[in-house]
């Protein structure tokens, strides 16, 4: 690691220089199976070549001009994500921490416009939403929080998947004006609530004239199996969702989507990003959604992700040490009963990039691209070293 480098990172000791579809070489020509996608980033995998005609068509075009003016690719791109999405209305930023803050700045002008003095948001532990200052402060993981006090007030913490907490406190705080939530957290370990959990929400925001904001940062875009994982369930669509990683495929942008009350909400001179929807990137995610619907990947996502479970629970489920394996589309968990981390090494030096989170939690978040094949090769190869692992 350069010296010229803040630490913020610990990098595993490899570097990439280039990538096909859900390979990646690194600098010495050796290959890996991704089955990270960058973090839920590239879920169509590296260098598609309809992404890269996209990059490289609008550079050659137009980058940035502001929002000071008309932005078409800007205005093509929120009719398109709208109506995937049933919602009116959206705001372009660079990150899903940004999209996060739009979508807590909505949630306090709307509880200030109903005269509460000091509007708070109902948040689940284990979350993650961010790493700017809000951001963090709603997310339930303490070591991302440590050192970085006084934190940003207005959160209310509860359990995941716990409706009843959440009833409580719309019986005990009637300052709440908002529930943040994930439909799967996913680095809290690809937690998946039951079936009624959403549709509780969205009642009891109805209920308590709450806003429902559903961070679908990771789960968005395909990834749950729909284009975006509360479309699972019925009477679940939130007042404002966020969405960012795999809506660029590793270009940044992020987009916090709005309707009803919460889509008037923002009024100029609100809210703003100077890069935030440039001719760029919306041109980007204009093809990622093109190129997602074109080969129907958010129905392949849903196909692959139920062989994987089934694959790995027929190779993993009688192991002793392997605890749980679960999973909805291709955001996939094998959980065990030790602390993990070193896996993702293993595997590394095996060709295989994977992620644990949560300790204990191997996380899987293949391109939705990956074929057949090479999901058997991801099988195998981490099956063994789990067995290898834990014996």
């Amino acid at each position: 690691m350069s010296d010229a480098l803040m630490h913020t990172y610990a990098p595993l000791p490899v570097t990439f220089e280039k990538g096909d579809s859900c390979w990646l070489w690194d600098t010495n020509g050796k290959r890996y199976l991704d089955a990270l996608s960058g973090i839920a980033v590239c879920g169509l995998g590296h260098a598609h070549p309809a992404i890269t005609a996209a990059i490289c068509e609008q550079a050659a075009l137009l980058i940035h001009t502001s929002n000071i003016y008309g932005i078409a690719h800007q205005q093509a791109l929120a009719e398109k994500l709208t109506a995937l999405a049933g919602m009116d209305r959206v705001f372009f930023s660079n990150s899903g921490a940004e999209a996060n803050e739009a979508a807590i700045k909505i949630a306090r002008l709307h509880g200030h416009a109903q005269g509460i003095e000091k509007p708070t948001i109902v948040v689940m532990e284990g979350s993650f939403h961010g790493r700017t200052l809000a951001t963090l402060s709603a997310t339930g993981n303490r070591k991302v929080q440590a050192g970085f006090e006084p934190l940003v007030s207005g959160f209310l913490r509860v359990p995941y998947n716990d409706l009843d907490a959440i009833a409580a406190v719309a019986k005990n705080n009637h300052n709440v004006v908002a529930v943040l939530v994930e439909p799967v957290q996913g680095e809290g370990g690809i937690q998946i609530p039951a079936d009624d959990y959403l549709p509780g929400i969205r009642a009891l925001c109805d209920d308590n004239n709450w806003l429902m904001m559903l961070d679908e940062i990771q789960t968005g875009m395909g990834r749950s199996g729909q284009w975006f994982a509360h479309q699972l369930l019925d009477n679940a669509t939130p007042d404002v969702m966020t969405l960012a990683k795999a809506l660029g495929n590793g270009v940044p942008i992020g987009a916090c989507l709005a309707r009803g009350a919460a889509a008037q909400t923002f009024q100029p001179g609100n809210h703003g990003s100077t890069y935030g929807g440039n001719p760029l990137v919306c041109r980007v995610a204009l093809s990622v959604i093109d190129t997602i619907e074109k080969n129907g990947l958010c129905e392949r996502a849903a196909t692959l992700g139920t062989q994987l479970l089934a694959a790995f629970g027929e190779q993993l489920t009688d192991v002793d040490g392997v605890t749980e394996i679960r999973g909805r589309g291709l955001l996939l968990a094998i959980e065990l009963d030790r602390p993990c981390v070193e896996l993702v090494k293993l595997a590394l030096d095996d060709g295989l990039l994977i992620n644990v989170t949560a300790g204990n939690v191997v996380r899987l978040l293949p391109p939705l691209v990956m074929g057949d094949d090479d999901a058997g090769e991801l099988v195998g190869k981490l099956c063994a070293l789990i067995k290898t692992f834990l014996a």
